[in-house]
């Protein structure tokens, strides 16, 4: 059994306590923690109806400190993951971070280097790594279906202007990240399932980061439309461009396209898409396209009548923990992805396995933030991404998320 304490019990902190960290049953929490009281008390009521009890805390230093602590879970700012994360592998405590961005290349590298002093477990919580699209196409991708795989795009398409624009109303960061940074600020749940199909830190790595981003006017026109929008709101003047759009290129010669979408009225999509030599894969309409199914030319007709054909291929293609996922799974949130997550971690935390999603992951991916920031601030120049594997990219052998 893994004693646990968890740090930040806002929505995201407080859901997955709820919804996945109480169904793992190889998982205690001891301790719980949140610069705000109500969010400690309605939480640890949560832990008392499900017959478990823990200490609340504000510090969370304190909160680690509770006898038996062996994992910190950190569901806090994106501004405190490392500084978090950093105590606790100092401290011997495990670490699941939640994902979000970095605000600079020094933290990646505290990050990394703190690791690789302690050598304490690290998982960057990345749940879209085992999204059933991603899986599919990756299982795809290692059985050679779409050949030379040559460049793949995935996108944060979700409209937050309500979240956003009601921030410091309900408490939460992202409010003071628009505010002030002009960023692919959340590139982690696009680029995580990429990075692991194109094998980034493990025999291929980042070149380099450019970004690109438009005007910001989606946030102060939709604050205008809000009868309660308070006098801070419809005060801001926000940086953060509507579309940001990076470019990466990656030491084997892919190319990557990510684009942030999040302040402008749409749906949902993550728009994880793969092209290859042999044929490519759409998630938003979970198209399978290979060569010699259908020439170019022939009727639009053919294209809609290919939607939706990811189907055929479950059967061979999804990793068993989908082919055997759960409905309390499914309900455990995103669909059964932050049930894989967390239970991932734990499994390997007691086994001492290898972390699926590692401390050189969370360091490249969040360093595509800081980036693409820098990028933005040069009108689009590109970037040089750290190697923050120090060489060792070269040899390291692949590492998927489950077994294809």
């Amino acid at each position: 059994m893994i004693k646990a304490c968890v740090i930040g019990l806002g929505q995201r902190g407080h859901m997955l306590t709820r919804d996945v960290l109480l169904k793992i049953d190889k998982l205690e929490i001891v301790s719980v923690c949140d610069v705000y009281e109500d969010r400690i008390e309605r939480t640890l009521e949560t832990l008392k109806n499900a017959n478990q009890t823990a200490l609340g805390f504000t510090d969370y230093k304190e909160a680690m400190a509770v006898e038996g602590v062996q994992a910190a879970f950190i569901f806090t700012d994106w501004s405190t993951h490392t500084e978090m994360a950093v105590y606790a592998m100092e401290h011997g405590i495990a670490v699941g971070s939640e994902v979000g961005c970095e605000y600079s290349l020094e933290n990646c590298y505290k990050l990394v280097k703190t690791w690789e002093k302690t050598r304490t477990p690290y998982m960057f919580m990345e749940n879209c790594c085992w999204g059933k699209d991603e899986l599919l196409a990756t299982s795809a991708a290692r059985k050679n279906m779409f050949g030379t795989v040559v460049h793949c795009a995935g996108s944060y398409s979700h409209d937050l202007r309500k979240e956003v624009s009601y921030g410091h109303v309900n408490r939460h960061y992202r409010f003071d990240n628009y505010k002030h940074r002009n960023c692919d600020n959340y590139p982690t749940h696009e680029f995580g399932p990429i990075a692991k199909l194109l094998d980034i830190n493990r025999g291929n790595r980042i070149l380099t980061v450019s970004s690109f981003a438009s005007k910001a006017a989606g946030l102060e026109d939709y604050i205008k439309t809000r009868e309660d929008a308070t006098d801070e709101m419809k005060n801001t003047k926000f940086l953060q461009g509507d579309i940001v759009t990076t470019v990466l290129t990656c030491a084997n010669g892919e190319t990557v396209t990510l684009r942030l979408d999040t302040t402008l009225p749409r749906s949902y999509s993550r728009d994880f898409t793969v092209r290859g030599t042999k044929g490519m894969y759409m998630q938003d309409v979970n198209m399978f396209f290979f060569d010699g199914d259908k020439e170019y030319f022939e009727p639009v007709n053919f294209y809609k009548e290919s939607f939706n054909n990811g189907e055929k291929y479950e059967a061979d293609l999804l990793p068993d923990c989908w082919k055997n996922i759960t409905p309390e799974e499914i309900a455990s949130g995103h669909g059964g992805m932050d049930f894989f997550a967390y239970n991932a971690f734990v499994d390997a935390l007691i086994t001492g396995d290898e972390m699926p999603i590692d401390v050189y992951d969370a360091a490249t991916w969040q360093a595509i933030s800081v980036l693409s920031e820098m990028s933005i601030a040069q009108g689009g120049m590109p970037q040089a991404m750290p190697d923050f594997t120090n060489g060792k990219w070269q040899t390291r052998p692949r590492k998927d998320v489950c077994e294809f």
